[in-house]
């Protein structure tokens, strides 16, 4: 289910990271330092911040400026642009081409043109002003500054002024996925494009081929495709929308390794011991001159389908027992010469596949393991680029030497394996960068390192679903593009780090699993403790079945969430993980600190909870968790709360009187919210207090929160002229305190408590009059 339509300026002031000076980084220069400044929350960091003066406001009258000198080469950005903001804010923004110097306060001009060599074709400057101005040397400069603009905007729709240089340290900031092994809906791979590129990554690596299935349609050779695959369509539409997005999406059918699927339907082509067996039954025979034939179809048929400048091979995990295969030997010895080595059937199935693709205009990848030094007489061409992911072999710096790109995949800490090893995001950002590999190795030159990428690998395609691998990769892919960026990190700590990315969240209309009104949906929320920083109480608000809230392994314990105004709550739904609560509580609270209990179990069952029929109402809702069901904590993959906001809030009101005249207990403040203020009569029976909702509303609940100055006998009305008043609820024994009148049923624009008998020798006095309904 799709998220509703989130408003721009859902704080009430942007989050803030302060630094004592701003540390500024570019590729290929010396950091600079500049003055004292706050810098503006973005994933990643800002390289370079002036704060100024004055502020940007995003309206009903915001224009996207599209620099007319500029306009055939930005229509793109900034239609993607102008949807983003329209999905995000539920406001249509016009673009309009024009002469940048033509744009008013609150319009955003898109522009090129920039002199600064040093920003590259992804850097752009941003100066915000009362005009917003995104100017970059390249388009992909400008979309990169729109994508700063969406994140600020998300945090508050007025932002302070200043200007930002800023510009990428590594070329290559991506995500790859095994979808081999587990097949991902296109969808889930149309939203993870559009959410790299909400935090400044461009490149997408697809693993199609595996043990467990070949997932692109193909023409060539059908018999090897996986019921569950790719059309050639699909991978076009999926190319396009990457491409407005400034994602490169790098195929990769592994071989001569890792091709169980293909051999399958080819099994004469399986390498074969000399005592009959196929002890690695992955691995295609590469003495068979048919195999060669395969495989060149196989590259030949998919190369032009992607556009990308790459080709990635694989050519990992080759990992025979030469002594088993004589047959090896013999064909190295055959192509190469008496002096070659079994291990030269593997260089020269290298040399052989990088000439089809350097044939087709491409450059060739490969992952690093299979290159070492000393077991073979072929180089490994120069120009190869290698993803790094394990000390095997040759060195990262070894490999840059003999003139290879080097991209860090180190297993540590990019690996997300479904089922085993995930990422140490903690590790990640406060120690790691794209100059250490595995190993703690690192390079002269790390600047020169190409970047790096989340690898998501399917080891175990059931250990979880869609929904659990977007939630799991969500914060370490915050963290990579951080470090790939290679700004100055904003905060010392991951822990520090956690309240940035829920603040910058995800891209515009990223889909959640959750239905549509809850209540509870990236709201604040707080837990009396957290297992550890990877499972903080936000995961159980975001929306994702795939993110959860942990706790530590003691009772009690519990979540919180503001729902940042009072709410009647008529249900609420605990999705739990393995570690539930045999007892708890759902609770309400107008302060966060005297609660009323709504639910009380000590037979929680675990899995999904639906809560019916509760009632209640307060601005705060918690789980509180007094016994734990297993030796761990508690852990909520989302907590939900169903109900509807308070229709009185903040709407006009009137009172019969105030009291003595006194402007600070006027009608208003019985209806702002604030448990602190309140209004009060004069000391005379009848008394009333109204407000009008706007429009004729259908009212089920009333809640009264009474000062000690209560009423004993009162109605509650309601009425659609203010004149003519219809009672839907009567006492006159009322209790004062706080009353929460339920089941009440009555439709009007104006309702009003209407006091007939104080219960005191003072007036009537509410600190909130709260209304409910639809």
């Amino acid at each position: 289910m799709s998220m509703t339509r989130r408003q721009f300026g859902i704080a009430a002031t942007a989050l803030l990271a302060t630094t004592g000076a701003v540390d500024l980084a570019s590729a290929g220069t010396a950091r600079a330092v500049t003055a004292a400044a706050t810098l503006p929350v973005t994933i990643p960091a800002l390289q370079q911040w002036t704060a100024g003066s004055g502020a940007y406001s995003f309206g009903a009258g915001t224009r996207i400026v599209i620099d007319s000198s500029f306009a055939g080469q930005l229509t793109g950005e900034a239609a993607v642009f102008a949807a983003d903001l329209q999905t995000a804010t539920g406001i249509t923004v016009p673009q309009v081409t024009a002469p940048a110097g033509s744009a008013g306060a609150g319009d955003i001009v898109l522009t090129l043109g920039s002199g600064d060599t040093g920003l590259g074709s992804e850097g752009y400057t941003l100066t915000i002003a009362p005009v917003l101005t995104v100017q970059a040397r390249a388009a992909a400069g400008v979309f990169y500054g729109t994508r700063t603009v969406l994140q600020l905007l998300r945090q508050a729709s007025t932002i302070p002024g200043g200007t930002a240089r800023d510009m990428p340290t590594h070329a290559e900031r991506g995500l790859m996925v095994d979808v081999g092994r587990k097949y991902f809906s296109v969808t889930w791979l149309q939203n993870q494009i559009k959410d790299m590129a909400y935090a400044k990554m461009n490149y997408l690596h697809l693993h199609f081929s595996d043990n467990l299935g070949f997932r692109l349609e193909s023409a060539t050779h059908p018999e090897i495709v996986s019921a569950q695959h790719y059309t050639k369509q699909q991978i076009t539409d999926l190319i396009n929308l990457a491409a407005s997005y400034h994602v490169t999406i790098v195929p990769e059918i592994d071989m001569p390794g890792h091709m169980d699927t293909i051999l399958a339907a080819h099994p004469e082509l399986k390498l074969v011991a000399q005592d009959g067996t196929t002890p690695d039954g992955s691995n295609i025979d590469l003495s068979n001159p048919a195999s060669y034939t395969l495989m060149k179809d196989l590259i030949t048929e998919f190369m032009p389908l992607f556009p990308a400048p790459y080709w990635h091979l694989g050519a990992d995990e080759y990992g025979v027992t030469y002594s088993n295969y004589p047959q090896l030997q013999a064909y190295a010895q055959q192509q190469y010469g008496s002096n070659a080595t079994p291990k030269d059937v593997y260089y020269g199935f290298v040399r052989w596949a990088d000439a089809i693709v350097r044939g087709g205009g491409k450059t060739m990848r490969m992952w690093n393991d299979g290159i070492r030094a000393g077991d073979g007489t072929i180089p490994v061409a120069a120009g190869i680029t290698v993803d790094y992911w394990y000390n095997y072999g040759l060195s990262p710096q070894q490999l840059m030497d003999a003139g290879h790109p080097v991209n860090n995949g180190s297993w540590t800490p990019t690996y997300y394996v479904l089922g085993g090893a995930t990422p140490d995001t903690t590790y990640m950002y406060e120690q790691w960068n794209p100059g250490i590999f595995q190993g703690n190795v690192t390079v002269t030159h790390p600047e020169q390192v190409l970047g790096s990428k989340i690898h998501v690998w399917c080891d175990n395609p059931g250990a979880q679903t869609e929904a659990q691998v977007a939630g799991g990769i969500f914060a370490p892919l915050r963290v990579l593009g951080q470090k790939t960026w290679g700004s100055p990190d904003p905060v010392t700590t991951y822990a520090a780090y956690q309240p940035i990315i829920a603040a910058t969240g995800h891209m515009p209309g990223w889909p959640v699993d959750v239905a549509a009104g809850d209540l509870a949906l990236n709201k604040p929320t707080t837990a009396s403790s957290t297992e550890t920083s990877n499972f903080p109480a936000a995961n159980a608000t975001d929306g994702s079945y795939g993110t959860r809230w942990s706790s530590l392994y003691t009772d009690p314990q519990w979540l919180q969430v503001d729902l940042g105004a009072p709410c009647s709550i008529t249900a609420a739904k605990l999705s739990w993980e393995t570690a539930y609560a045999k007892a708890y509580q759902l609770q309400v609270s107008d302060d966060a600190t005297t609660w009323t209990t709504l639910y009380s179990t000590t037979s929680g069952a675990g899995g999904v909870e639906n809560l019916t029929g509760l009632t209640g109402a307060g601005r705060y809702v918690r789980m509180n968790g007094t016994q734990r069901a297993t030796s761990w904590g508690y852990s909520l993959w989302e907590f939900e709360v169903y109900g509807s906001p308070d229709l009185a809030l903040g709407r006009p009101a009137t009172a019969s009187s105030v009291e003595s005249g006194i402007a600070s207990l006027g009608p208003s403040f019985a209806v702002d919210g604030n448990a602190a203020t309140r209004w009060s009569s004069d000391y005379a029976d009848p008394q009333w207090l109204q407000v009008d909702l706007g429009a004729s509303r259908t009212v089920t609940a009333v809640k009264l929160v009474w000062e000690r100055a209560y009423a004993k006998a009162y109605q509650i009305q309601v009425s659609d002229d203010a004149s003519t008043w219809t009672t839907i609820y009567a006492t006159t024994n009322g209790p004062g305190s706080t009353e929460y009148l339920t089941a009440l049923r009555g439709t009007g624009r104006y309702v009003r408590m209407y006091g007939t008998q104080r219960a005191t020798q003072w007036g009537y006095s509410l600190w909130e009059l709260e209304v409910y309904g639809s």
